[in-house]
């Protein structure tokens, strides 16, 4: 399950790092911005699994 959580987290970093390419390259702001909150999401929850990890 750990392993699992952590490829969907990175897959949400990554995909918010397109998404944020893809607005900056077409000006749009909201993309930009949704791109970005992605990425944040998915760092915050990486960060969580390896908390857990370390308890493991």
């Amino acid at each position: 399950m750990g392993l699992d959580d952590k490829l969907k987290n990175t897959a949400e970093e990554k995909i918010g790092e397109a998404k944020e390419a893809t607005g900056k390259a077409t000006d749009d702001k909201d993309l930009e911005a949704e791109g970005k909150a992605d990425q944040a999401k998915g760092a915050l929850k990486q960060a969580g699994e390896k908390v857990k990890d370390a308890f493991k």
